[in-house]
């Protein structure tokens, strides 16, 4: 949690799961609004198009570099919770990106998220305290 009492939370959503992630968004749009977001570009931009009133940082694009700038927000304890939306099915020209981001969110013990189902739940949890 920030100085501020908020919670900082980053999202990123491949290209196939953009759509997912604004959904997800939108249906949690107050816990999102009493957060600080970090979002790779075009994730970031997505969300911010649809709900009015959050403090969003966007970071670079996930292929140019946004993941690392998350990555060293965990590595640094700057983030509460990680929602990360994977396309299995899609082809990944920056997997190691990826698994890089599962790693350290692992060796942090850093709550994180692949799907929706996953990211309700954490949701769930933190506010409920």
């Amino acid at each position: 949690m920030r100085e501020d009492g908020r919670r900082a939370i980053g999202l990123i959503a491949h290209d196939g799961k953009k759509q997912a992630m604004v959904d997800w968004a939108l249906a949690h749009a107050d816990f999102l609004r009493q957060a600080k977001i970090y979002a790779t570009s075009s994730t970031g931009t997505r969300v911010a198009e649809v709900i009015d009133g959050l403090d969003m940082t966007r970071l670079r694009s996930g292929p140019l570099g946004g993941d690392q700038q998350i990555g060293a927000m965990i590595v640094e304890g700057g983030l509460d919770l990680m929602i990360f939306f994977v396309d299995p099915l899609g082809t990944l020209p920056h997997d190691v990106d990826v698994k890089a981001l599962i790693r350290l969110a692992t060796l942090a013990d850093l709550p994180f998220a692949c799907n929706p189902a996953t990211a309700t739940l954490l949701v769930a949890a933190m506010a409920r305290g």
